[in-house]
């Protein structure tokens, strides 16, 4: 039974790590590997409104089920019969909040609004601050359809 625990938890832990290199992007010149070789499409235009956002994680759920999962079962190793069930809730409790405070972290980013030379107006949030554009600067707006950058 010990094992079986030990085994599942190893491979919740491995599933966690893996699903954290499925992090966003850190800025608009890192490029995740299923991008590499994909068509975007690229419009010229110029910054008509800049503003500093905040950029939360929203995979908050995720976190949350997987640290109760893992402090369920590291609970569930203590003791034995009512004080075992105790200790799994307990675990689980312990382990879903911390899960929920790990995914709950922040980061700086930055609106930028564009007016296309086609007419359009587009506004794109990325990671970044505000400094790095200015209203009235030239600059280009990739979109895979996905994901869009604004870049100079």
């Amino acid at each position: 039974m010990k094992r079986q625990i030990i085994v599942t938890s190893a491979f919740l832990a491995f599933g966690i790590v893996t699903l954290s290199g499925c992090a966003s992007h850190q800025s608009p010149s890192t490029f995740n590997r299923s991008e590499v070789g994909r068509q975007q499409t690229v419009e010229a235009g110029s910054v008509t409104a800049v503003r500093a956002v905040t950029i939360q994680n929203d995979s908050r759920g995720v976190a949350t089920a997987t640290g109760a999962v893992l402090g369920g079962l590291a609970g569930s190793t203590i003791g034995g019969g009512r004080g075992q069930t105790a200790a799994t809730v307990g675990g689980a409790v312990a382990g879903g909040a911390a899960g929920n405070a790990m995914a709950g972290t922040t980061r700086s980013g930055v609106e930028v609004t564009v007016q296309l030379d086609s007419g359009r107006t587009v506004a794109v949030v990325q990671d970044g601050n505000p400094d790095q554009f200015r209203v009235g600067d030239r600059v280009n707006v990739a979109s895979d359809g996905v994901t869009t950058r604004v870049t100079r």
